[in-house]
């Protein structure tokens, strides 16, 4: 183990173009995936890297904001940062003046992901194992102090997040087969909402012959009949055992989402995802009893523990789709998996970071926490960008082995 102290901060503005119709759903009609990125320079030559999925436009005020984040972060030796990071996150997180820009929500929150993503990298890397390892190698008591459980009190206390992670301490030696098995994936990229259905039908068999048994198409068309269509041609291309969800990237109202879900009912959806506002969460609780057992998954613009907890109460969805790209890094992305433990409810993460960071927060989930595996969103567009891309074989993330988060990008590429 490495002394390793931070030196400073450093932002990063990277931007990759899609291919003709990658990346787009009902929503959004991209161009581009850009990452903002955070560089923590230390004295010894090694620098930790964070990163948070943005689609272009804006990405340079998460990198501002990271700067400003930056300034107020302690330059001490990470082993002394992270004993208590849960102290500093808060303290990042509610500045007098930052705070004013969430709070703990949008670009300010994106930022702080960021900052802490990399935080996480250079421990990981300073102690020379990777980021599952680390976290796994820590006591209940140092992983309970890496969160900030503020407003949680009455859900989720510090105390009670070590009773529950010392719990399940016992068990990890039966799951930790997960490690040399892989953590199966799904493939999200056979049904981006632009592609036509003979592009659609060309994926579909790649993905298969790839050794996907789980695929998700993007819904949300202004004629629900599109959707109709192609969600009934994908369960024949897929077969009965293939698990198929459907994203409508919160396009509906409630009524709609209704509509379209009772017109799908047949091809047996695993999940609907992001079916409405995701601010509504009375509208989901409606949704959710009209259209049981259909199941509602929902994350990628949940900003917060907080928020998380009220979904998870009001039963407003059925799997947690947490991403430490979106949340407050992997810190909040941990507090966020303790609650779904507590709650009885699937992590399913969405991978604004391509999977290169949640392939290792999957494998702590479920030998760590007893959290079920389910599978992890698959999506290979920015591949070639990173150092160490994650790799997929058969259908199943192959367990990374090399130190930190799996986020470093190769300098320069495009």
């Amino acid at each position: 183990m490495k002394s390793v102290t931070i030196l400073r901060v450093e932002t990063e503005d990277r931007r990759f173009d899609l291919e003709a119709g990658a990346g787009t759903d009902a929503v959004h009609n991209v161009v581009q995936y850009a990452f903002a990125v955070t560089r923590l320079i230390a004295a010894d030559g090694i620098s930790g890297c964070g990163i948070v999925l943005t689609l272009g436009n804006g990405n340079e005020i998460v990198c501002r904001l990271i700067a400003a984040l930056g300034e107020l972060l302690p330059k001490i030796p990470i082993e002394d940062l992270m004993s208590d990071f849960g102290a500093v996150s808060r303290k990042l997180s509610d500045d007098a003046s930052l705070r004013w820009l969430g709070p703990h929500k949008g670009a300010v929150h994106l930022a702080l992901a960021s900052l802490t993503n990399a935080c996480f990298d250079l421990w990981a890397k300073a102690r020379g194992v990777p980021l599952w390892r680390l976290l796994l190698d820590l006591s209940s008591r140092e992983l309970a102090n890496l969160l900030d459980l503020s407003y949680l009190e009455e859900d989720l206390t510090r105390e009670q997040a070590v009773e529950m992670i010392e719990a399940e301490r016992e068990r990890r030696t039966e799951r930790e087969h997960v490690l040399v098995d892989g953590y199966p994936g799904y493939d999200t990229s056979v049904g981006w909402f632009q592609y036509d259905e003979a592009q659609l039908s060309d994926n579909v068999k790649q993905a298969l012959d790839r050794g996907f048994r789980a695929l998700k198409l993007k819904v949300g068309s202004a004629d629900w009949r599109r959707d109709v269509r192609r969600a009934t041609l994908l369960r024949q291309l897929a077969g009965a055992e293939c698990r198929i969800m459907l994203d409508a990237n919160q396009q509906w109202t409630v009524q709609q989402a209704a509509r379209v879900c009772e017109a799908v009912r047949e091809i047996d959806p695993y999940w609907i995802e992001e079916p409405t506002h995701p601010d509504d969460i009375e509208g989901h609780v409606r949704l959710a009893d009209r259209i049981a057992p259909l199941r509602i998954a929902l994350g990628e613009h949940v900003p917060n523990r907080i928020m998380f907890r009220n979904f998870m109460l009001s039963r407003a969805m059925h799997f947690a789709q947490a991403d430490c790209t979106r949340l407050a890094g992997v810190a909040e992305f941990l507090a966020v998996s303790l609650l779904a433990r507590r709650y009885e409810m699937p992590v399913v993460p969405h991978v604004g970071d391509m999977g290169q960071i949640h392939q290792h927060l999957v494998l702590f989930n479920h030998v760590a926490l007893g959290h079920p595996v389910v599978f992890l969103e698959h999506i290979p567009h920015l591949r070639q960008h990173f150092v160490h891309p994650a790799v997929v074989e058969n259908g199943k993330y192959v367990t990374a082995q090399e130190p930190g988060l799996s986020c470093d990008l190769i300098p320069g590429s495009r």
